[in-house]
Parts: structure tokens; C-alpha cells; sequence
């Protein structure tokens, strides 16, 4: 299902002519070698642009449509019209000169297999320059020591002729394409994209830009251990893949990786989103919504849209026709050595998805800090919200990480690991912020448990409610502000002290904040008489919801009534300041 969509993809941005055809790709240039009509080695001349990587403008290599790639495992094997200076100039920086020599033969040979018989002077230089350059002079030739660094070190080199590139030359390009075309050296069976038979490829391109993978590139299908080969079908050959599924689906899987406006990164998994039609408008409108990306309107422009779409009404977004009814699909993938882990893959209409991420927002919905600048939580603060800031691995579970994100993305119940880490998180930090207590917000709303009814989950202060765990949250906040009102720039306060035990056995611990409240009282009384008449009152009005006894001890779900009745009244406290 995957490699359909992707193959799917491929030929809709195909059709648009935003994609390469089969056989070439895209690839990151450095330098072009200028050749002379002998072929002999004039001048390199630099291919790099400016270009905005962050906040800075610096020279990077330029990315130029040329002939595939080949895939490199352990053997030697050369692209055709461009590659390192292994290969081109058989020399490198990596003090392997007897390999380095076998790239550069197996690169004559390669061109010489094209290019015998083609009637083009371009051609001719090329392969004069290849038959008669010396590797073992290479380090004295003037053209190569100004860059001999960077020109060694894994940079790729195209050629140039007469101020073009020989990639560009008609007679060249057939050339390739007839090669590329009929090297397929497969077994003959039964593509599994495309249902028709065929030879098969063994070993399928790289894809690059999975953040954590490999540089070099990763696969989705392969095969490496006899206990994955059936019936003795090696590499990739027992999930038979056609050379142009093969070559369609990683060139539009490697395009969504290369497009950074909407790629997402939530903890080490990479989502990629698309729609069947390939218009990147889908993509724009779905980033705004789900991860918080960027958008050409406004807020409230936005939200009308969304209501529309949710509607089952078509929308103009960009000069684009959002139509709800689009095939839309959302891919989750995460490095795992030289290959690919599926964290997700889903498949639903564009309103579909909006409808479920428009619930999930709606769940998360709880009162903001004046310093929180997220309109809305994005999953990856999510994930994060389980992770000790403070450690030296940052990162979440991958596991729960899929989790969360297919939860959020098919409107099903959160993972139970989502709550525990948040919980432990609490304990360890004796912090309830906005991010934790909307998952305990919204994980209840999704699983309901009588402990923690919906009174308790509500987007602000619920002053009405009566539910003891609640309150006991309420009144241990206002205990702490009295503390603090009292004993102003306290180092250690009640929270620090008594607020993991306070939830979980309140009998034992609310009698002794009651007795340090009246004396922080009498204290503040003596400072600021009105203060202390106002957090008397307020202490009368949460007391008065109180029983005349405590709860010996509070279950899991009552302790996360208390920690959301403690955020709300904090919030609240915070914004009754900032409204005077």
C-alpha cells in the first residue's frame, strides 16, 4: 500500500513536470570539470549558489536533474556523467589509492559503454579525457589545486563542454536513456505496484533526508539475513519490485523528504504528508492545522476555511481547490540502521483527517500562560512532555511516538504510555505546565474514568465543581500562594515539598499545609492586611466544597484531578493579575 501511494504520487507530480522521468534524478553538485575538444582538462569551475539555510545565506551545492544513481553496498559501481573524484578523477582523500583506481576503470567503462557510437563532440572529449587521464599525476594538475581539498574530500563533479553540460547535450541523454532503459537484469516475475510482469529489482535506490539515518542513504525494502529470503530469493527479490516502481516510488518518497515546509520531526519520527493530486496546497493547509506550521492567511481566515472543509464544503486556499473528499496520506517513518522503520502509514480523505485533528485540538483545548506563544499544542511538545528535559538524551520512546501520532491522526484512544510518562514527568519535576495538564485533559476526555469525571476537565477554573480530588488540587494552589505571598523570593516552597504526597495520601499531608497556611497568614496579616483578607475568603469558598475528612489515599486518575484542579487555580490566579 505504501509503494502504491508513492509510486501513485510520483506520477501525479510526473504529469505536472515537477519530478524527474525514470532513469534521472536529482543530485547536489560542486564543481564542473570544463573539458576541451582533445579532452583535456581546461579549468574546474565552482557550481555552488547562494542559498538561506536558517537565518544565514551561504554557498552550498547546487542540485542539477541528472542520470540516476546507482546503489552502492560494498562493490564499485559508478554513476554516468557525474560522481565523487573517485570515480571521475580516481583519486580521493580517503588513503585507499588501489580503490580508488578500480572507481575510475570501472567509470571508463561504464562510459564507454554509452558512449561508443554516439555522434557528438561532447561525447568524444569525454571519453578521450577518460582514456587518457593519469590519476597518479592528478595532485600536479593546475586546474585541480586551488579546490584539491574539497574537490577530494566528497564532493560530486559534472562535466562541462564548451560552456554546457554534457548532460544537457540531446544525443547524450538518448544515449543514457536507452542504457538505463534495458540494463534490467532481474528474474521475471510479478511487480507488486504495478501487477504486471517483469524483471525485477534487486537492489532498490536510496532514499536520503530521514533525519538520524544515514548519510549515505537508507532502504524501505531489503532484505539482509537467510531468514527473511525465502525459497532463496535474496535482496530485495521476495517483495518483487519492477525497475520503474522501484525507481518511482523512492524518487517521490526521496522529493518529500527534500521538501522542508512540510516535513515534521516528532521525536526521532519523520511524518511526511500528501495528497493524491500532488498539489502542495493540501500539504500547507494540513501543516497549519496539525503541526502548527505556517500558513499565507491569518487565524481567523483559516478557521473559516476549516469549518468549511469540516462541512464537506470545498475551499480556495492559494488559488488551489482544497476539496475535502481528496485522497490525503500521512507517513511515519524513523532510521533504523541502513534501513526504514514504519512507525504509520494512513490513508483517509483530506476532511477526514482535519476532523480528527480538529477533535484532538479541541481536547487539548486548556487555559494558556501569558508566555506560551503556541496557539495550539503541536504533537512533538507532546511527546516531549515525557522526556527529562535535563538528561542527555532528550529523546521520547519511539514507539510511543507513533503511538501518539496515530492516535491523534485516526481519533483513537492516546497510548497509556503517553499518561504514565507524563505522570512520572509531574513527580520527578513537581511541575504541572500547559502541555502536561492538557494530556491529562485530553487523555480522560478520550477514556472516561469515574474517578475523574468531566467536570473536572474543563478548559479553565470550574469553581462548581465538588469533586475532592479536585478541590484538594484547588486548595493545595491556594496554600502555595499564600506561602509565597508570606515568605516573598522563598527558595523551597510547599510544592517542592509536600505536592507528590498531597496528592497521593492528602489525610496525612493537608492537616500539616492548614496549620503552615495559618501561620503564613498571621504573618502576612501583620504585612498586608487586605491581602490577607483576600486568601481568607478565598480559602473559605475552596474549603467550603470539601468533606469534613480527607481521602486516605487517591487512585492514578484522582491524582490527575488533582494536579489539573492545581493548574487551573494557578491559571486562574495568574490571570485575575494580569486583568487588574
Amino acid at each position: 500500500m505504501i509503494l502504491q501511494a508513492l509510486t501513485e504520487h510520483y506520477e501525479a507530480l510526473a504529469a505536472q513536470g515537477k519530478i524527474a522521468r525514470p532513469g534521472w534524478a536529482d543530485a547536489k553538485i560542486s564543481f564542473a570539470l570544463c573539458l576541451g575538444e582533445s579532452g583535456e582538462l581546461e579549468r574546474v569551475a565552482s557550481t555552488k549558489t547562494e542559498q538561506t539555510q536558517g537565518k544565514k545565506t551561504v554557498l552550498a551545492p547546487q542540485k542539477l536533474s541528472l542520470p540516476a544513481p546507482v546503489t552502492r553496498t560494498a562493490g564499485v559501481l559508478s554513476n554516468f556523467l557525474w560522481d565523487n573524484s573517485s570515480y571521475i578523477l580516481g583519486v580521493d582523500a580517503k588513503g585507499k589509492p588501489q580503490r580508488s583506481l578500480k572507481c575510475f576503470e570501472a567509470c571508463k567503462v561504464l562510459h564507454h559503454q554509452v558512449l561508443d557510437g554516439v555522434d557528438s563532440p561532447g561525447a568524444r572529449a569525454l571519453l578521450a579525457f577518460l582514456d587518457r587521464w593519469d590519476p597518479a599525476a592528478a595532485a600536479e594538475h593546475p586546474a585541480l589545486k586551488e579546490d584539491w581539498e574539497e574537490l577530494t574530500g566528497g564532493a560530486n563533479l559534472v562535466f562541462r563542454y564548451h560552456g554546457d553540460y554534457l548532460h544537457n547535450d540531446p544525443m547524450i541523454r538518448r544515449a543514457w536513456q536507452r542504457h538505463y532503459d534495458s540494463s534490467g537484469e532481474g528474474p521475471e516475475m510479478v511487480c507488486l505496484v504495478t501487477g504486471q510482469k517483469g524483471p525485477v529489482e534487486a537492489v532498490h535506490p536510496s532514499i536520503k533526508g530521514v533525519a538520524g539515518g544515514q548519510t549515505s542513504g537508507t532502504a524501505l525494502v531489503s532484505f539482509n539475513a537467510p531468514a527473511f529470503c525465502s525459497y532463496g530469493r535474496d535482496q530485495s527479490l521476495n517483495a518483487p519490485v519492477s525497475r520503474y516502481a522501484a525507481f518511482a516510488y523512492t524518487t517521490a518518497l526521496n522529493d518529500l523528504l527534500a521538501d522542508r515546509e512540510h516535513l515534521y520531526r516528532v521525536g526521532n519520527t519523520t511524518v511526511l504528508f500528501w495528497a493524491k493530486s500532488g498539489q502542495p496546497a493540501f500539504q500547507d493547509f494540513f501543516a497549519a492545522m496539525a503541526f502548527g506550521g505556517t500558513a499565507c492567511y491569518d487565524a481567523g481566515t483559516l478557521g473559516g476555511m476549516l469549518k468549511s472543509l469540516l462541512e464537506g464544503k470545498p475551499v480556495l486556499y492559494d488559488e488551489t481547490r482544497l476539496d475535502p473528499g481528496m485522497d490525503f496520506y500521512i507517513l511515519g517513518i524513523s532510521p533504523n540502521a541502513a534501513r526504514l522503520s514504519v512507525r504509520f502509514f494512513l490513508r483517509n480523505s483530506f476532511g477526514g483527517f482535519l476532523e480528527n485533528v480538529q477533535r484532538h485540538n479541541d481536547r487539548l483545548e486548556i487555559i494558556r500562560p501569558a508566555n506560551d506563544s503556541f496557539e495550539s499544542i503541536p504533537p512533538w511538545k507532546l511527546v516531549d512532555a515525557t522526556v527529562n528535559q535535563n538528561s542527555k538524551d532528550k529523546s521520547p520512546s519511539p514507539v510511543m511516538t507513533g503511538e501518539v501520532l496515530r492516535a491523534i491522526l485516526t481519533d483513537t484512544h492516546y497510548p497509556v504510555s503517553l499518561l504514565n510518562g507524563v505522570t512520572l514527568r509531574i513527580r520527578a519535576d513537581h511541575k504541572v505546565d500547559r502541555t502536561r495538564a492538557a494530556i491529562l485533559k485530553a487523555y480522560y476526555l478520550k477514556k472516561p474514568h469515574p474517578d475523574i469525571p468531566k467536570e473536572v476537565l474543563t478548559v479553565s477554573l470550574n469553581p462548581a465543581c465538588d469533586t475532592p480530588a479536585y478541590v484538594l488540587g484547588r486548595l493545595f494552589s491556594v496554600y502555595e500562594a499564600i506561602q509565597s505571598a508570606a515568605n516573598p523570593g522563598i527558595n523551597t516552597t510547599i510544592k517542592d515539598k509536600y505536592f507528590n504526597s498531597a496528592a497521593a495520601t492528602p489525610a496525612v499531608i493537608f492537616p500539616i499545609l492548614g496549620n503552615l497556611a495559618q501561620k503564613h497568614l498571621k504573618k502576612l496579616k501583620s504585612s498586608n492586611r487586605g491581602l490577607c483578607v483576600f486568601y481568607e475568603k478565598q480559602l473559605g469558598e475552596v474549603a467550603s466544597l470539601l468533606d469534613t475528612s480527607f481521602p486516605a489515599r487517591m487512585s492514578l486518575p484522582q491524582q490527575g484531578a488533582f494536579q489539573l484542579g492545581y493548574y487551573h487555580q494557578t491559571q486562574d490566579r495568574y490571570q485575575k493579575k494580569e486583568d487588574k
